[in-house]
């Protein structure tokens, strides 16, 4: 991401009420026998979200078409708050330095990848954040929770530099609050401001950027 990303969040009031989730690329074939083959197409899952839920008045309409023509359609990209899934750990309790490993010292490494586990079982997912809030990011050494003063973090990467390399074999967590980087999925939003007024629901198709 680059020139074609623009660093500024979709109107938060409206993503909090939208709707979506992960979605992955699953090819199956039945063979004669009637067993399947699977595989998968892609080795991250990607995120689908339609913000027309969230729109509830004619102010917000205005500021999602706003936002629309700034970005010009599907041209750049934004960030994006998933509200069932933008922290670290789970919504029920407060961000820990603990939430997250990102790494393993080794003497000399000083810069980590921010990133989410998803399981715990055999075959755990590991996500990229890309996209965290600066400002809530808190990194732990060893369990130890260091001082803002002893890392920094690049809101526009996700990646963390602390300001000393990890002995070897130390682990390196981290806890953040986090957005997604999406762009719209249609060069057009079609209102009927009467049936909007009526009730009904515009769409506002928008789909997630892998880093």
């Amino acid at each position: 991401m680059g020139a074609d990303f623009h660093e500024v969040r979709f109107p938060l009031d409206v993503a909090l009420r939208g709707s979506g989730g992960p979605e992955r690329m699953t090819e199956v074939v039945t063979l004669a026998s009637g067993r399947e083959h699977r595989n998968a197409r892609w080795a991250d899952s990607r995120r689908r979200y339609d913000a027309g839920l969230g729109i509830r008045t004619l102010d917000a309409l205005h500021a999602v078409l706003s936002f629309f023509e700034e970005r010009r359609g599907r041209l750049y990209g934004f960030r994006y708050r998933d509200r069932v899934d933008s922290r670290s750990g789970p919504p029920s309790r407060p961000v820990s330095a603990t939430d997250q490993r990102i790494g393993t010292g080794d003497g000399t490494t000083r810069a980590f990848g921010l990133a989410k586990t998803y399981g715990s079982g055999p075959l755990p997912y590991r996500r990229t954040i890309a996209k965290p809030v600066a400002e809530s990011v808190t990194v732990a050494v060893a369990g130890a929770v260091l001082p803002a003063a002893a890392f920094t973090c690049d809101a526009t990467t996700g990646i963390v530099t602390l300001a000393t390399a990890p002995p070897a074999g130390t682990p390196v967590t981290a806890g953040f609050v986090f957005d997604v980087p999406v762009r719209f999925d249609s060069d057009s939003l079609t209102v009927d401001l009467a049936a909007f007024t009526a009730g009904e629901i515009p769409k506002v198709p928008l789909v997630e950027i892998v880093p």
